[in-house]
């Protein structure tokens, strides 16, 4: 009789434990801003195009390994660093003609949204501030990529994300016409981000 009662029971404990479901498996990366860049393309005079660069790009990104949808992505860029290899220009992008990074020294991006579209690819919608304006932006994201050991032996992955984007709806409104017609500062920006990240270990 005492036998079996404590088969019972040990088969009830399993079964209750078998019922309660197992929390999810979150994974924490930061970005890493020494191999991060978030690169940006506009048309000038409608006949090139000026490319540039932020490199101040902070954040985290929080994995489920159970459920995409329940990821997050945390992004913060440093607007003071943009950089078109052109320092009369940077410093007219740093005013208030464009960023006004005196007043709106951050440029944010945070997920509401992320979904897989197919292997390696998401779409990643979430709210981005530019210049103190937030809209909601959807970024094609490809990767991640798979996870590899540096040397110091800290887990790396590696992803990319574009968007485009119209300056006017953040308010980045400055420009001038040309005597031919046409503007010389495109309204829509091209945006890439090349992010590398480090894996976030549990202590």
């Amino acid at each position: 009789m005492g036998q079996s009662l404590a088969k019972f029971t040990f088969a009830a404990t399993l079964a209750a434990s078998l019922a309660v479901p197992s929390p999810a498996a979150t994974t924490t990366w930061q970005i890493d801003p020494a191999h991060t860049a978030a690169g940006f393309s506009v048309k000038h005079m409608m006949i090139s195009t000026v490319r540039g660069q932020f490199k101040g790009v902070t954040g985290t990104v929080n994995w489920d390994d159970q459920d995409l949808t329940k990821s997050t992505v945390d992004v913060t860029i440093d607007a003071a660093t943009v950089d078109t290899g052109e320092p009369k220009r940077d410093a007219d992008l740093k005013s208030g003609n464009f960023l006004d990074v005196a007043n709106n020294p951050a440029i944010t991006f945070k997920s509401t949204k992320i979904e897989r579209v197919s292997a390696g690819k998401m779409k990643v919608t979430g709210n981005l501030t530019i210049r103190g304006v937030t809209k909601t932006v959807v970024l094609n994201v490809e990767g991640p990529s798979g996870a590899i050991k540096d040397p110091s032996g800290k887990t790396r992955v590696a992803l990319n994300a574009t968007t485009t984007v119209n300056r006017m709806d953040y308010g980045v409104k400055w420009n001038a016409k040309l005597d031919g017609g046409g503007m010389v500062v495109s309204d829509n920006v091209d945006i890439s981000i090349d992010l590398e990240m480090t894996k976030k270990e549990a202590k």
